[in-house]
């Protein structure tokens, strides 16, 4: 059995990918689910770089969005390394403030590292507060 992991949440606006299979040009080892509408978006690096060449804004404007992601990954990072699981919830609520309202416990447990049993005691210690 295949543990699934979540590593990235996209709400609106927000772009989300496989980067290093992008990048890479290598298989894909991440898998994306959809949980409501979205508007999806496929691209080759290969289309990707040619668009480039043809609008040379749009270079600027991905090269923007990837430093952020970037960024936010670095950030996820350091939290999970230095954040006890009730501030990395937290940070995680602050990121997305209504998110829970369409996600799933296991998914935000899973996000966060911890369990749903786990989540659930943490959202009653700060609801006693």
């Amino acid at each position: 059995m295949v543990k699934e992991h979540t590593i990235q949440f996209a709400i609106e606006d927000w772009w989300i990918s496989d980067y290093t299979a992008f990048f890479t040009t290598s298989k894909a080892i991440m898998t994306i689910d959809c949980i409501q509408d979205a508007v999806v978006y496929k691209i080759s690096k290969e289309s990707m770089e040619s668009l480039y060449t043809v609008i040379p804004k749009l270079e600027t404007f991905f090269r923007r969005k990837m430093e952020g992601a970037f960024s936010s990954f670095q950030k996820r990072i350091l939290g999970a390394l230095s954040q006890t699981a009730k501030e990395r919830y937290i940070t995680f609520i602050e990121a997305y403030p209504n998110i829970e309202i369409s996600v799933k416990n296991y998914h935000i447990a899973s996000y966060l590292g911890i369990t749903t049993e786990s989540l659930s005691r943490i959202r009653k210690e700060i609801a006693e507060k």
